[in-house]
């Protein structure tokens, strides 16, 4: 019964965000325990801490880090849904900090110094981010970085990887930036 009403909601998620779950049927398949596990962790990014630019931001770049198809387009498309302006969405793909906007920029320069292993830059993000808006904002973001990982990662290894695609924001096709430190 517990995976009838899983497989449903895999369903409602795919027709509304009109995206293809079928790793995480695959997931459920296995073991309904794996697929609970897998949701409880990646539930976790999305707290509210950290306003819904920086989380686009942070969780836009570290799936732009393991992937440059579907896991970015649901990564735009959530973000939307969460509010967040095309226009700032359109700058954190192409990495224009300008474009972003101040606060999805705080979210970028964390997860792109977390993302390079970049000690100072990321003591000086968290900082910042913690001043503006506290200690769970910083966690938030944390885990927006790891989901953001994660969901592209695991496709891959369970064969549901797909090459690039364009991403489209609001409809319309939003050329993305992969910086070399990143796309290596």
């Amino acid at each position: 019964m517990l995976k009838a009403l899983l497989r449903r909601q895999i369903a409602a998620f795919e027709r509304r965000f009109n995206y293809d779950a079928g790793y995480m049927r695959d997931l459920l398949d296995a073991g309904v325990g794996r697929f609970i596990k897998f949701g409880f962790v990646a539930s976790r990014g999305h707290g509210k801490a950290a306003p819904a630019e920086a989380m686009a931001a942070a969780g836009i770049l570290a799936t732009l880090h393991e992937d440059c198809g579907p896991c970015t387009q649901i990564g735009v498309d959530i973000a939307m849904a969460r509010g967040v302006d095309p226009e700032i969405l359109r700058g954190i793909l192409a990495g224009d900090e300008t474009a972003m906007g101040e606060t999805a920029r705080h979210g970028y320069r964390f997860a792109r110094a977390v993302l390079d292993h970049d000690g100072p830059a990321a003591d000086w993000a968290r900082e910042a981010i913690e001043a503006l808006w506290g200690k769970a904002a910083v966690v938030d973001l944390s885990l927006a970085i790891t989901t953001g990982r994660m969901y592209p990662t695991l496709k891959f290894g369970m064969g549901h990887a797909r090459t690039c695609s364009r991403v489209l924001v609001a409809g319309q096709p939003a050329p993305f930036h992969r910086p070399e430190a990143l796309a290596a």
